[in-house]
């Protein structure tokens, strides 16, 4: 292998993983607080996808206001999602919560079928994300090599927010203890929103991302980010955005050294991410950065 097509391919691998940390950080900040997986994350994600190619290719409008738009549509969706199908179930059992995250999956996927049809829509082509660049012999797109950058930078913002901000202490005690942060007066219902909402801003700036790169939407296209990002949030130790962050980066990694150095596996491409699941349940089940808590029962 030239030196070229390794430098290639870490770019590709960077860039894939920081997409999966994008995604992951809304996965890790919902657990945190509600010991939830949010099983419809994925499904946002996809629906800001739809977002965008209506904006631009509808509507006409020009990607820098799509852009704005197709955040907010996906923060409304997402804060939605946790009125109607999570906020009536804030006391009932743990595994009623699940059932309704999936259920809420299923809906989403279902509805975009039935809305936008099976077939698969082509992403609009933002000339300033896919316009390719050249160092010597390598090759790649604005996108690939600002993803990371926008992902690092989005990781300071939401570390600044929980860190130095009322509502990140607030945060930070309910992930502590949820019921001891209510009794003192800590409005859980804000605290939450405010979770979903960054969950889904993040998710709509993956999204806008990944179609710069994957340029094909359709409604199952949430499926599988979906649950790679969340073994990324296993992986980096759910619950701490930074481990968020670092499994998403794991993860990209992996799978392009996987396809580079083993091309015979390129079909087992996406199994990759089990078998870390796997291995880190075994080994290490709180993962790489977090931190060995007791459920309460």
């Amino acid at each position: 292998m030239t030196f070229e097509i390794f430098m290639q391919q870490l770019a590709n691998g960077i860039s894939i993983g920081s997409l999966y940390a994008l995604i992951a950080i809304g996965y890790t900040m919902v657990y945190g607080i509600l010991r939830l997986i949010n099983f419809a994350h994925g499904d946002i994600f996809m629906m800001a996808s739809y977002f965008m190619v209506f904006s631009m290719v509808n509507f006409g409008l020009p990607w820098y206001v799509s852009m704005v738009i197709v955040i907010i549509a996906t923060i409304l969706l997402g804060v939605l999602v946790e009125k109607t199908a999570y906020k009536p179930l804030r006391n009932a059992p743990r595994m009623s919560i699940m059932i309704s995250a999936i259920g809420v999956s299923f809906l989403l996927e279902n509805l975009a079928t039935y809305l936008f049809t099976g077939v698969p829509k082509g992403f609009p082509d933002i000339a300033i994300l896919t316009q390719a660049i050249s160092f010597g012999n390598i090759s790649f797109s604005v996108a690939t090599l600002v993803t990371p950058i926008i992902t690092l930078i989005l990781l300071y913002v939401v570390q600044f927010i929980t860190n130095k901000t009322k509502i990140g202490m607030a945060m930070r005690a309910s992930s502590i203890d949820f019921e001891t942060a209510r009794l003192m007066g800590i409005n859980i219902n804000r605290v939450i929103s405010t979770t979903f909402v960054i969950g889904s801003g993040l998710a709509a700036v993956g999204a806008i991302l990944w179609g710069s790169k994957y340029p094909s939407v359709m409604p199952l296209m949430g499926v599988m980010p979906g649950l790679k990002c969340f073994i990324a949030a296993v992986l980096g130790g759910i619950g701490n955005t930074t481990g968020a962050v670092l499994g998403g980066f794991i993860l990209g990694m992996a799978e392009i050294m996987l396809v580079t150095f083993l091309p015979s596996l390129t079909g087992y491409r996406d199994a990759i991410a089990f078998i870390i699941l796997i291995v880190v349940l075994l080994v290490k089940p709180t993962g790489l950065l977090g931190e060995k808590v007791t459920d309460k029962v």
